[in-house]
């Protein structure tokens, strides 16, 4: 076993690691709860006195913190709950829940064309049926409108992995420079975790897409027989 000055360089980078991985906690100022500053969003208030959204969590001055979520952000609005955490004057946007839905669609827009450019990006059926089967994926996206038998069947290839249905398929076309997409995949990376965080956040702000019929499950026996049902 090494000792001594040979065992300090794997120890601290452990340690350096473990600390890179810790999600800092933030408290929501309606509920008065903690929660990982990923399951969140900052706000702060800026010269003017208007209360901006920060979604990248970098603006200075002090910060407030809110759950993702329309409910949370209208009762903040309502009580005006901004001010009396600011302690002084906070003039809040008309429609804030409907600006931070679209912000964060716009991000799951934009990381998901990053993934593209990069190279870490299949849509299809099948491809992305292939893809999951040979466990390259981190993320599984499916549009919001997308038939609930076509999802379970791609979602079976890898149910391990959360599928996110939070971008309907115009976006997902936008975002891939497609004129139509259901399934997408991405590949394990930073990108498909930065891509969950914010598919996490929308789907606070976005209700489920209601579909016509119902869902039936799969049956265990289908699946140990290879089948896909």
């Amino acid at each position: 076993m090494a000792r001594g000055r040979n065992a300090l360089p794997g120890k601290k980078k452990r340690r350096a690691r473990d600390k890179k991985l810790e999600v800092p906690m933030r408290k929501c100022i309606v509920s008065g709860t903690e929660k990982p500053k990923t399951d969140l969003i900052r706000f702060v208030v800026g010269p003017d006195g208007s209360v901006v959204p920060d979604l990248e969590a970098k603006l200075p001055g002090r910060g407030f913190w809110l759950s993702a979520a329309r409910d949370v952000v209208n009762t903040a609005c309502s009580k005006g709950l901004f001010a009396k955490a600011a302690r002084s004057k906070a003039v809040v946007p008309d429609n804030l829940a409907d600006r931070l839905e679209g912000l964060l669609a716009d991000r799951c827009i934009g990381l998901l064309g990053m993934a593209k450019r990069s190279g870490s990006v299949v849509s299809g059926y099948e491809k992305v049926r292939a893809f999951l089967r040979d466990d390259k994926a981190g993320l599984i996206l499916a549009a919001r409108e997308g038939a609930i038998g076509g999802r379970r069947k791609v979602r079976n290839c890898a149910p391990d992995l959360k599928e996110w249905d939070q971008l309907d398929g115009i976006e997902l076309a936008q975002a891939l420079g497609k004129e139509a997409v259901i399934h997408v995949a991405v590949a394990r990376g930073p990108l498909a975790d930065r891509l969950a965080t914010e598919c996490g956040r929308l789907q606070g702000f976005r209700d489920p897409f209601v579909t016509v019929g119902v869902d039936e499950p799969c049956s265990a026996a289908g699946v140990n027989e290879g089948r896909v049902i």
